[in-house]
């Protein structure tokens, strides 16, 4: 029966499990290297210019499970929040993601919805093979042919996943959008806001209540996780490292931020993309921009580069191309032949995961610890997500 249960992370997937199995009863140690709670969703306020800063890099909640939506919205106030972002391609600046607006801007047209579509599958390029597109190249050329994808995919996605556009998988691309009216609302979703009092603050009230003992600063090894005697361990560091990594490290991209304070508005919207190959980072931010109503004097702006993750680095981005799907799928049999340890979340399951989606996993792991605790059974390597 699992009565004291170690989670290791302080983010939402550890912070909503803890919440739940203490709801129930069981008593919950949740322990982070960090010495703050909500992981990469961590902000704080900048001290010289008072603005609230996604120090990890922007995070904006959107979904449209209303379940997930009625949870976070227990634990904190969320004002109205529309993720508009532009990019500058060629020193002129566009409208993003892909909508009408950026088809007339960049072709220099005033093109209606049902003129744009049949212009833009005139432009379109089939693969030259004959089949379905094969990798992002092949997908971006079929869905929006080839100035679209030269001016704004292909050099931003060679600089973010550190290769060649033909080198990426299909999929990458199909989730993104593309619209033929003048919606410039970066997401679908039916919900969506930020946090007013920022995401660690949210965490932190999730986080409090009877049963949950929070252990922030202290770095918990596998073995140190396996030797202390708790009836289970949950675990949202990455997978290969319970292992020691000794098959080998799954390949992950992680972020540089060059931070600087600015007086005034810099660049007058959040996020500004960068897609030009010559421009070393990805995407500006300003964090002022993520907090529309409380309108500070001053900015703080940060410069996003992207690079392979190192030993040292903060894992931000799995790659999963073939190599790292092999590798996964080992360490993953490895997992599901532990006991006393489960893996949940983005790096648990080497899955690049929004939040909304990894609450809604938090929860339903939460559910499965608890029927095993209820049942003596053993609780599964993998709570959530079909894995």
């Amino acid at each position: 029966m699992v009565q004291r249960v170690l989670i290791v992370g302080a983010g939402f997937s550890g912070a909503v499990i803890a919440r739940e199995l203490a709801g129930a009863g069981v008593a919950v140690t949740v322990a982070d290297a960090r010495p703050h709670v909500a992981g990469n969703c961590h902000t704080e306020r900048c001290a010289e210019t008072g603005v609230m800063v996604h120090v990890y890099g922007p995070h904006i909640f959107h979904t449209d499970d209303a379940g997930v939506w009625d949870y976070v919205t227990r634990f904190g106030t969320f004002r109205p929040y529309v993720n508009r972002v532009k990019a500058t391609v060629g020193g002129r600046v566009y409208a993003l993601p892909v909508n009408l607006h950026t088809i007339n801007q960049i072709f220099g047209l005033a093109l209606r919805p049902d003129e744009a579509r049949a212009f833009i599958a005139a432009r379109a390029q089939a693969p030259a093979h004959g089949g379905e597109p094969a990798n992002f190249e092949e997908q971006a050329l079929a869905m929006v042919g080839p100035e679209i994808y030269a001016a704004f995919f292909r050099g931003y996605t060679a600089k973010q996943w550190g290769c060649d556009p033909r080198d990426l998988p299909a999929s990458i691309l199909k989730r993104l959008p593309l619209r033929f009216d003048y919606d410039d609302n970066y997401f679908f979703h039916r919900f969506q806001g930020m946090p007013e009092a920022g995401y660690t603050a949210l965490v932190a009230a999730i986080l409090e209540c009877p049963g949950i003992t929070l252990d922030l600063g202290r770095h918990v090894t596998p073995a140190g996780a396996r030797a202390g005697g708790w009836d289970h361990v949950v675990w949202t560091g990455p997978l290969d490292a319970w292992f020691g990594h000794d098959l080998g490290r799954l390949a992950y991209r992680t972020l540089d931020f060059e931070r600087f304070t600015h007086d005034g508005d810099w660049q007058g919207c959040a996020v500004m993309n960068h897609p030009d190959a010559d421009v070393p980072y990805t995407r500006i931010a300003e964090h002022r921009h993520f907090a529309p109503w409380e309108r500070p004097a001053g900015s703080v702006v940060v410069r996003e580069y992207s690079r392979a993750a190192g030993p040292g680095d903060i894992p931000y981005y799995p790659v999963r191309l073939a190599g790292e799907q092999a590798l996964l799928a080992r360490y993953m049999d490895r997992a599901r032949a532990e006991t006393g340890v489960s893996f949940v979340g983005r790096l648990g399951t080497y899955r690049y995961l929004d939040m909304d989606v990894t609450i809604r996993e938090a929860l339903d792991a939460a559910q499965s610890l608890i029927s095993a605790r209820s049942t003596g059974a053993a609780p599964p390597a993998f709570l959530a997500g079909g894995l």
